[in-house]
């Protein structure tokens, strides 16, 4: 796949927590939050974030899949990655790392829905507590069931995707 300049996600006729992803000439199903598509994203709300953003990096599980090809920066998810969705820490929206026992939003999940996962710099220039934290496209549950407020694809479909995704690559969602 040639390096795309953008990726487009919208939301599919008649169902909010469904959409379509558009790379180049191709169209895939994608599952959305379960608040739908929102311009006014709030902490807990369930929305998946409108707007254009970049993609930062992938955070991937190196035990369970061999690395996989794309020009994004790569990181491997260990046992002490996490998330802060905590509006009221100073880390907000960021990735931190969390000693076991502890508890925090763990990259590191039994389910395989974030043994890929495509950081998306929604709130993070400049972070505003409260507007939302760990927006990722990541890999879909059966069914396409909802996300918390991500956009999530099959396992096949992302890796396809990630072959032309780069740090110039956007991903507008509308």
């Amino acid at each position: 796949m040639r390096r795309l300049k953008t990726i487009y996600v919208s939301t599919a006729p008649g169902a909010r927590t469904r959409g379509v992803l558009r790379a180049g000439p191709v169209t895939w199903p994608v599952a959305l939050g379960r608040g739908g598509i929102l311009a006014n994203k709030r902490e807990g709300d369930g929305g998946t974030p409108r707007g254009t953003f970049r993609l930062v990096r992938l955070w991937w599980r190196a035990d369970r899949h061999p690395r996989p090809a794309t020009a994004l920066p790569v990181r491997r998810i260990t046992a002490s990655d996490a998330w802060c969705e905590d509006p009221a820490d100073r880390r907000y929206n960021r990735p931190v790392r969390v000693p076991a026992g502890r508890p925090g939003d763990r990259l590191r999940r039994d389910d395989h829905l974030y043994d890929f996962v495509i950081e998306i710099d929604h709130n993070s220039r400049p972070r505003v507590s409260g507007r939302g934290s760990a927006v990722f496209l990541h890999l879909a549950r059966p069914g396409f069931a909802p996300t918390a407020g991500c956009v999530a694809m099959p396992k096949e479909r992302l890796r396809q995707l990630l072959k032309g995704l780069g740090l110039r690559t956007k991903i507008n969602i509308r």
